[in-house]
């Protein structure tokens, strides 16, 4: 709230602070300055282009570096626009080579060879290296700057190396182990090198590498893994097991976050947007949202001739409860649907074990059918006092129930089989399908019990 109330202030006195002539607008400026770089990058990002590029520009260059990072890739593009040539080799320094990597992937030709000049050398070739990988593998998404000793080393010159170093290579708590040949052999922990004398060699006591990704393994399978295995680190190799680089826990937070971010906009039948939602356009975010729609409404026409189709079978009596039906039915794909998506996602539901759970839903779809039929056939009856038709309106049910989960179970997995990400199964295409089905099975069976 206190936070909230300063950009409130700021806000209010956007000018005073950007000029930093008033005592409120210097007071102000310095409580901006001393707020977290997220918190920071966050206000930058609400307000005009030229209040931003004024605030950005009067940072100090220490607080500049850590904010820059903090932005989404189009508000670092936005910054690298306005800043001078020093100014871009200090921002591009702040970042690591797979964030240098996802900031490149947008850039023309001739702009990634504007910015990829002005890097060193060193850091250049690790962000060509990285380009070479998809973005979404694991050589994409590693980090290329981490320590690593080798097989032969005692101890002790471990760790002289570590006090030489730590300054320029991120140390983390477990510790890889490559060959002369720069293969990967193992791993130790930063605390063995506390418990063994000084001259041991560190082969003598390392371990083997519980989980290793290969460079072209997709970042989602890796993060799964990660999870499954409880590995807050994993080491990414090439060809031949030559060592490349590390996923650190850091990095997993981030693609849980993409992946599920992803399956939101994908549960919604929308492609996932780039970037926050007040940086897209408005137009591209009218044409994403509205063509899908379009495609739906069209489709949901079939329901209307359905219902045209058998208008005499539905007048009166029937045509009450179509709404019961068709929303039951929708309700039971999408929960089917949800529980085997989310256990794809996680790992939990794989090849391996698909029948189990085909064999568990078949059975779950009966006693599902059985329960809502029995209730909606009390429903009917009790405000009706129909007998035939509650029984048609309940074998109804009970049939789209059925019908709804054994599509909710086998639609994520066709798509997979297809290609396509599961989560488009979960949302209004699903609903759609099992509307349209929802009707003929309603008429069906009510042709069947009232007019035999």
């Amino acid at each position: 709230m206190l936070i909230e109330k300063l950009f409130k202030e700021i806000k209010a006195h956007i000018q005073d602070v950007s000029e930093k002539k008033t005592a409120l607008g210097k007071s102000l400026w310095r409580e901006f300055v001393d707020l977290h770089p997220a918190d920071i990058a966050q206000f930058l990002s609400d307000i005009q282009y030229e209040y931003f590029k004024k605030l950005f520009l009067s940072l100090p260059q220490k607080s500049m570096c850590l904010v820059f990072g903090e932005f989404s890739e189009r508000m670092k593009t936005q910054a690298l626009s306005f800043l001078s040539n020093t100014g871009r080799i200090d921002a591009l320094s702040c970042l690591t080579a797979d964030e240098l990597t996802d900031l490149f992937e947008d850039f023309s030709d001739a702009e990634l060879k504007t910015y990829l000049d002005l890097l060193h050398k060193e850091d250049r070739q690790k962000v060509l290296s990285l380009l070479k990988f998809d973005s979404e593998s694991a050589g994409g998404i590693m980090d290329t700057d981490v320590f690593a000793l080798y097989e032969d080393f005692t101890v002790h010159k471990s760790i002289q190396l570590i006090q030489r170093l730590q300054v320029t290579h991120e140390l983390h708590r477990k510790i890889f182990i490559i060959d002369e040949k720069k293969h990967l052999v193992g791993y130790i922990m930063l605390e063995d090198l506390v418990l063994h004398k000084p001259q041991t060699q560190i082969k003598s006591f390392m371990k083997d590498n519980d989980l290793v990704a290969h460079a072209h393994d997709d970042q989602e399978t890796i993060a799964q893994k990660m999870v499954h295995y409880n590995a807050m680190i994993v080491p990414v190799v090439g060809d031949e097991n030559y060592f490349l680089g590390v996923i650190p826990s850091s990095t997993l937070v981030d693609i849980i976050e993409e992946e599920a971010s992803e399956d939101v906009y994908k549960m919604s039948a929308m492609e996932p947007v780039k970037g926050t939602y007040f940086e897209q356009s408005f137009w591209r975010l009218l044409y994403q949202r509205s063509y899908i729609l379009i495609i739906l409404l069209l489709a949901q026409s079939i329901s209307s001739m359905i219902i045209q189709h058998h208008e005499a079978l539905l007048a009166g009596f029937l045509v009450v409860f179509i709404t019961m039906l068709i929303s039951t039915g929708g309700n039971a794909s999408s929960q089917t649907s949800a529980v085997i998506i989310q256990g794809m996602a996680s790992g939990e539901i794989n090849e391996g074990n698909m029948n189990k759970f085909f064999k568990r839903e078949f059975f779950f779809a009966f006693a599902m059918a059985l329960v809502l039929g029995i209730t909606a056939f009390i429903r009917v009856y009790v405000t009706s006092g129909n007998l035939m038709g509650s029984i048609a309106v309940s074998a109804s049910l009970a049939s789209i129930v059925v019908v709804s989960i054994v599509v909710g179970s086998i639609v994520p997995v066709v798509l997979k089989r297809f290609g396509m990400d599961p989560a488009y199964a979960a949302g209004p295409l699903l609903t759609t399908l099992m509307d349209i089905l929802g009707l003929l099975i309603y008429c069906f069976v009510s042709q069947m019990f009232l007019f035999s």
